[in-house]
């Protein structure tokens, strides 16, 4: 029977409708909760749950500013749209956290930010973005992860010549601490964003859908990577699961399926307002009894 490897528990707080302070005090307490060994954010402009013209803030800027307050969790945004920044930008960027953390940054990335979703689509008109279609979105995204490694590998200025990006005397300076590069999580469910998975990703996540939904893609990546000559099991898969204060019972059962299913990479979604001392009952109520079954 092969090994499974021990489930990695982390939590998300969706930077949106909620103040800076309170997702600073929850991760400050995640910090000191060897459990939750992970931190992430998301990656939109404007809200895309309850009030439209409520408060969003900007992920990265905002990550960078929770890896200055933190010392252990591995944090990232799940995922950066690869719409809103170009890739060399982005890799700046990522370096600059990769930096402040002490290397601690899993670097997610997908096509871009729900384009059927109404209010996810007014970010671009928004922001003076343009919004390309979805084989146009996925292409850049290949071609973005191969120009962000490069820039964070290559110690010589290089160009780069796509057909979505070019690039003249490209150089990444300074290097992020993690070497070769920080763990890259690929998040998409389409067959395309699959195959940029099969090739690029470290962590899979898995967006949206049921387990069984997240089980049939998670077989579709398998096949991408044997068609490229890849070991599949050398990707990990990870799964977001919305939590519910009420019923921490559905969401145990919920892990255990995830995991039952080979999703090793749990992110726990936490409903905004924020418990006092939220991070410590996700650790006694969620992972504990789930890393124990």
């Amino acid at each position: 029977m092969p090994h499974t490897p021990r489930p990695r528990f982390g939590i998300m707080t969706a930077p949106s409708q909620v103040d800076y302070h309170d997702v600073l005090r929850v991760w400050r307490e995640a910090d000191t909760i060897p459990e939750i060994e992970h931190a992430w954010l998301f990656d939109h402009l404007m809200p895309i749950g309850g009030d439209p013209d409520g408060q969003a803030y900007e992920g990265w800027t905002l990550l960078s500013a929770l890896a200055a307050h933190t010392r252990r969790l591995r944090l990232g945004v799940l995922v950066t749209s690869n719409r809103f920044r170009p890739p060399a930008m982005l890799a700046k960027i990522a370096t600059t956290v990769d930096i402040v953390s002490g290397g601690r940054l899993d670097f997610g990335i997908g096509a871009g930010s729900r384009p059927g979703h109404p209010l996810a689509r007014r970010e671009y008109e928004a922001h003076g973005l343009p919004f390309h279609d979805s084989a146009h979105a996925v292409g850049s995204l290949a071609e973005a992860c191969t120009v962000i490694r490069r820039l964070w590998t290559e110690e010589e200025p290089f160009d780069f010549d796509g057909t979505y990006h070019r690039l003249i005397g490209a150089f990444g300076n300074p290097k992020p601490v993690q070497r070769p590069h920080p763990p890259i999580l690929v998040g998409g469910r389409s067959s395309a964003a699959l195959r940029v998975a099969a090739e690029h990703a470290d962590v899979w996540n898995v967006p949206g859908g049921g387990i069984g939904d997240a089980v049939g893609r998670s077989a579709l990546l398998d096949r991408n990577c044997a068609e490229i000559g890849r070991d599949p099991a050398s990707i990990t898969r990870s799964i977001p699961l919305p939590v519910s204060y009420e019923q921490p019972g559905t969401t145990r059962d919920a892990i255990g399926a995830a995991i039952g299913a080979g999703f090793g990479h749990i992110i726990l979604g936490l409903p905004a307002p924020y418990p006092a001392d939220v991070a410590q009952w996700v650790a006694d109520e969620l992972v504990g009894p789930s890393a124990s079954r």
